[in-house]
């Protein structure tokens, strides 16, 4: 769509909606999802994690959510139904509620597990209940309104109303495809209508209701559910109106019009969920307009603002536009992107919600262009900065993710440094157990041409190209601590389709292989399959998966002549259980020609592989000066084992590092 009809969409109204037209392939991608329930863990890596989530982590947070005991998440929306009480929590618990359901309808589509769908309804029927004659869902407002108060929509940006609508609006398609069922979604169409007739002719100050913008991603999606062009031009508009909105700050990533941003600033969270629902947009509209600012702010992150792990958002406050000359330029920023290059360790904020932003909008770059840099962005995310934010349990939670905990902490952090079962914003959490329920669903991608193998774990697809036929595949391998993958095509359809596979950017030597017969790899690309496929024909994959020692640009100053190491798409820690008695972990240094070795641990955490070598401690104990002479310590050699990120701080309290100086 030109921008001059997108315009015109948004000053003659919306476009005549198509009822009950099915779910369907974006216009503007190179590679598009497969359905819900069309893959699914079989064993390995990530069918613990999902089995983890399914068992442990859903109901655990499902039986939270109905208590009152710490906050009121289903409680709001009983009392907002006619139940008495006053709203408790922060204002986007109604959106953390949704996430959940989203999570527990996505486990349903993979297990069809009737008592979920029971306990679906039932949350639902609350939802509903709880909904104005109107459309208008948002808990504090109603619950304020019903007792008295003078609260109305949209008094105050920072309610995050639009928040919650967004989760509504994604939680219902999720449900609707997990189901088949409209419940939930009823609920989301009666909204997305009030905002149509909310937005008809909206002020610059109503245009300001857009902080932690989900609702891009939410309205898209339910117009991609229901076929109504009226919410794509809703979802158009509501970008569009960013640029109207009065007095705009870098911390909402509206002090300057989206499509002349060149950098992520501000809020990590609100940016990331902002550049997924733009790239959202762009694969509906073909605006390309969009394409420019998003293209160019990937580029700052992943070049300049990205932590190794994937996370972002180092600073907690700040100050954004850093050292302008224009005074009144300068307003603060929270939870935020930092300087170019500014990646601190100890107080890096990381809060997992924005790794999960990152996940997001990578996996949609990653459609829009069918680029195999965004899906290892997503890979990398998925196993360090996301996977880091839940215990190995599926009960205890990060907020933050710093990248080095030391017993001495350089200052006093706002929050710990700990995982908890309960955290006060509440928001992480369910986005954890949404995300790992969904990871199934960035895996496989389809378009014209074939079936696309994003990421590498024991699965099945059972899966129809765009034009109907059927393809199904399985996949073997023990990946990440095994670097061997084996797909083997089960039915086909005739003629031609291809099969591509992502060779991964960080892969040194990889070979692809097709019914033994050898075929280029190259790093960083899909290698492009294609053939008239039989049932049994087999693509073996081999990715060495050597450790490797990796330093940061010389002007990340924290990590200036520090080494980390990774192996795979995995980040490994120094954990301070692992060291010997008497030695910290910043006594450690890792030698440049570190001979590093892998080797598969089974306890204590489940089976991983670690990575051993010789390193040296050389530093000494410090006292109370700020400075010294320097004068060259006695070094003696220890034996040093490390662990995947992900699973630090499950042995209790300890110090970590991610970076380690650099030895001889």
């Amino acid at each position: 769509m030109s921008r001059a009809a997108l315009i015109a969409v948004l000053v003659l109204g919306p476009l005549a909606p198509v009822a009950g037209q099915p779910a369907r392939a974006a216009r503007h991608t190179v590679v598009d999802p497969v359905g819900l329930a069309d893959a699914r863990w079989t064993t390995g890596f990530w069918a613990d994690r999902f089995e983890t989530c399914r068992t442990t982590t859903v109901p655990a947070m499902g039986a939270l959510m109905d208590g009152t005991d710490r906050s009121h998440f289903a409680e709001n929306f009983r009392i907002a139904a006619g139940a008495d009480g006053k709203h408790r929590g922060p204002s986007w618990n109604d959106g953390d509620y949704y996430k959940w359901i989203e999570a527990v309808a996505t486990v349903y589509a993979v297990t069809k597990d009737p008592a979920l769908d029971k306990q679906l309804d039932a949350a639902i029927a609350l939802v509903a209940k709880a909904q104005r004659a109107d459309g208008y869902l948002h808990t504090p407002v109603l619950i304020a309104s019903r007792n008295g108060g003078d609260a109305k929509p949209f008094q105050d940006r920072l309610n995050f109303e639009m928040y919650n609508f967004g989760h509504l609006f994604t939680a219902a398609c999720v449900h609707h495809r997990a189901t088949g069922k409209k419940s939930l979604l009823d609920v989301a169409v009666k909204a997305a209508d009030f905002l149509c007739s909310a937005f008809e002719k909206p002020t610059p100050e109503l245009a300001r209701n857009a902080v932690c913008p989900s609702h891009y991603m939410g309205t898209v999606e339910l117009y991609r559910v229901t076929g109504n062009k009226k919410y794509l031009a809703l979802a158009v508009k509501f970008l569009d109106l960013r640029d109207v909105a009065p007095t705009g700050t870098d911390d909402n990533q509206d002090r300057v019009p989206f499509r002349k941003q060149r950098e992520a600033v501000g809020h990590a969270v609100r940016a990331n969920y902002l550049y997924a629902g733009a790239a959202d947009v762009y694969s509906e509209t073909g605006d390309e307009t969009l394409l420019a600012p998003l293209a160019a702010i990937w580029k700052n992150v992943v070049s300049r603002k990205l932590y190794l792990t994937g996370a972002c958002g180092a600073l907690y406050d700040g100050a954004s536009p850093d050292g302008s000359k224009d005074q009144k330029q300068i307003a603060r920023v929270h939870q935020s992107y930092g300087r170019d290059w500014q990646l601190p360790n100890s107080t890096a904020h990381n809060e997992t919600c924005a790794a999960i932003g990152n996940i997001l909008w990578n996996s949609r770059m990653l459609q829009i262009t069918g680029e195999a840099k965004y899906a290892d962005v997503m890979e990398l995310t998925l196993y360090n900065a996301l996977l880091a934010g839940v215990s190995l349990d599926g009960k205890r939670y990060f907020y933050t993710n710093t990248l080095r905990q030391l017993d001495t902490m350089p200052t006093q952090l706002r929050w710990g440094r700990t995982r908890e079962e309960w955290i006060s914003c509440y928001c992480c959490p369910p986005n954890v157990a949404r995300t790992i329920a969904q990871v199934h669903t960035y895996a496989y991608g389809r378009s014209d041409r074939g079936v696309w193998v994003h990421l590498f774990g024991a699965s099945a697809l059972d899966t129809a190209l765009p034009d109907g036929r059927k393809i199904k595949l399985k996949q073997e391998t023990e990946y990440p601590w095994d670097g061997r993958v084996k797909i083997t095509i089960g039915e086909v359809p005739e003629g031609e389709f291809s099969l591509f596979v992502r060779i991964p950017g960080w892969v040194d030597g990889a070979t692809l292989r097709v019914n033994d017969k050898p075929v280029d790899a190259k790093p960083n690309s899909y290698a492009e399959l294609r053939r008239v496929w039989k049932a049994g024909d087999a693509v073996e994959l081999v990715l060495p998966l050597k450790p490797r020692l990796v330093e940061s640009h010389p002007l990340v100053e924290e990590t200036r002549n520090h080494l980390a190491v990774m192996r795979g798409p995995l980040v490994y820690c120094l954990e301070s259980p692992d060291l010997p008695k008497g030695v910290t972990v910043s006594d450690v240094l890792l030698p440049r020609d570190a001979k590093l070795a892998s080797r598969f641990e089974k306890a204590p955490f489940g089976g991983v592989a670690v990575i051993e070598c010789k390193a040296e401690t050389a530093t000494g104990p410090w006292g109370e000066q700020l400075y010294r002479e320097f004068k060259p310590a006695e070094s003696k050699s220890i034996d040093l084992k490390l662990i995947p990120y992900y699973a630090w701080a499950n042995r209790g309290k300890s110090e970590m590092t991610v970076w380690l100086p650099r030895g001889r």
